[in-house]
């Protein structure tokens, strides 16, 4: 779960299965005890159903910890003045040491943290240059690039294209965040 809207979705899945969660937060639902393996099958295909999956192992489960601060992180760049250090952002919301998130991460998704950072910045300048509200230089600002240039670069290493042809063709795709 990656935003407000999944945390709804997950509720809802939860009353429709008879099993009051006493919590749900991103990536995670607490229950008041152990299901039992017909409750947790049918929980398993309705969150499947809608794009979600259960998930019982450890280093997945930090994974999308690391995840979800991710998101959080580009939030946070996107409205400070002065952002935190990405491993000192991450490590204080996940109460994990960097290295071992780095590690266990990698490990799980098949890239590293600062990769999947660079595709969510990519998919959010996607989506702040549809709204074509914002300059390429006003979206590098916001978004804490050193420069246009390094944004442009970036944009055609991930995408494929510039943003000329980004922005002329429309026709790439955005992703779902929780799909990167």
């Amino acid at each position: 779960m990656v935003c407000p809207r999944c945390i709804e979705a997950v509720e809802g899945i939860m009353k429709e299965t008879g099993l009051p969660a006493n919590y749900v937060d991103l990536g995670v639902v607490e229950l008041d005890g152990k299901l039992p393996p017909e409750k947790l099958e049918e929980l398993r295909e309705k969150l499947d159903q809608r794009g979600f999956e259960l998930i019982f192992d450890r280093e997945t489960e930090i994974s999308n910890l690391v995840q979800s601060a991710l998101i959080e992180y580009l939030l946070h760049i996107e409205n400070s003045d002065n952002p935190q250090r990405l491993s000192e952002f991450v490590s204080n919301h996940t109460f994990f040491n960097y290295s071992y998130l780095s590690k266990i991460f990698s490990d799980n998704k098949g890239k590293t943290i600062e990769t999947y950072l660079i595709e969510l910045k990519i998919e959010r300048v996607k989506e702040l240059l549809s709204f074509k509200k914002w300059t390429l230089s006003e979206i590098a600002w916001k978004l804490k690039y050193s420069s246009v240039q390094y944004l442009s670069n970036q944009f055609k290493k991930v995408t494929g294209v510039t943003v000329s042809k980004y922005l002329k063709e429309n026709k790439i795709p955005r992703k779902s965040l929780d799909r990167l």
